[in-house]
C-alpha cells in the first residue's frame, strides 16, 4: 500500500513546539513528497504534560487572563503562517473541537482545571486567537 500522505496529531501547547521544530518537521515531510495534514488541533494554556497528576497549589489559578489570551493568539498565528508557508503540501488542519465550553483537556492532566485551548470561547464567541487565524 503507498503511503502518500502523513497526519500530525497536533495537541500542543502556548510553550511547545517552536516555530522552528513545526517548520523543520513540515519541511522533512515535503521533502518525502507526502502531504501532510495537521489534525486535532489545540493548544493548551499550561504547558504540556502527557499524564494525570494531583493537583498543586500553583494549579488553583486556572483563569484565562489578557496574557494567557495573547500569548495564545501569538502562538495560533505563528502556526498558521508557518502552515500558509506550505500550502502545497499541508492540505488541512482539524481542530479537536470548536470552543472552550466543554474540551477534553479540562480535568486532563489535573482534575478540576480549567483549560481554554480553542478558538471560540465558553460562550463561543470568537477569541483573539480566531482572527489572527483567518486574517492573512
Amino acid at each position: 500500500m503507498p503511503i502518500n500522505g502523513v497526519g500530525l496529531q497536533a495537541h500542543w501547547s502556548i510553550y511547545e513546539p517552536t516555530e522552528q521544530r513545526i517548520d523543520s518537521t513540515i519541511a522533512m515531510f515535503a521533502k518525502l513528497g507526502v502531504q501532510v495534514q495537521i489534525t486535532e488541533l489545540d493548544l493548551s494554556v499550561y504547558p504540556k504534560e502527557h499524564t494525570r497528576r494531583e493537583r498543586r497549589p500553583e494549579d488553583a489559578n486556572s483563569a484565562y487572563t489578557a496574557e494567557l489570551e495573547q500569548r495564545q493568539s501569538d502562538e495560533y498565528k505563528m502556526l498558521f503562517n508557518v502552515f500558509r508557508k506550505y500550502k502545497g503540501t499541508l492540505t488541512g488542519v482539524t481542530f479537536w473541537n470548536v470552543s472552550d465550553r466543554y474540551t477534553w483537556l479540562d480535568n486532563f492532566p489535573v482534575q478540576g482545571r480549567k483549560d481554554y485551548p480553542l478558538l471560540f470561547d465558553k460562550d463561543m464567541k470568537p477569541k483573539k486567537a480566531f482572527w489572527e487565524v483567518v486574517k492573512f
